[in-house]
């Protein structure tokens, strides 16, 4: 059943926050909804109401984490190519010729 409903609509919902396109729509519409008065399930059922609102925080918040740590990933990779490279240009060639 969770295959069925919750990984479409997942990865439906992460594609869009990929998106760059997309992304603060996403997640201004998410705010949207987890303050506003209308809900898929009212928050006046006590446990059903609060089932909804907490998928999408994980949802989102999940996916933000991810993209972070994928953005710092990326500028720690770069860093380093950029220092190997740098090291590189700061090395001399010197060849020793013995005169006898």
């Amino acid at each position: 059943m969770k295959r069925l409903f919750g990984a479409p609509f997942a990865n439906w919902f992460r594609s869009l926050l990929r998106n760059p396109k997309y992304r603060w729509v996403v997640i201004l519409g998410s705010l949207f909804y987890l303050f506003s008065p209308l809900d898929i399930s009212p928050d006046v059922f006590p446990i059903l109401g609060w089932i909804d609102d907490g998928l999408l925080v994980t949802l989102v918040v999940t996916e933000l984490t991810q993209m972070a740590m994928d953005n710092r990933r990326d500028r720690i990779n770069k860093s380093t190519q950029q220092a190997d490279s740098t090291d590189d240009k700061n090395v001399i060639d010197v060849e020793f010729v013995s005169v006898s």
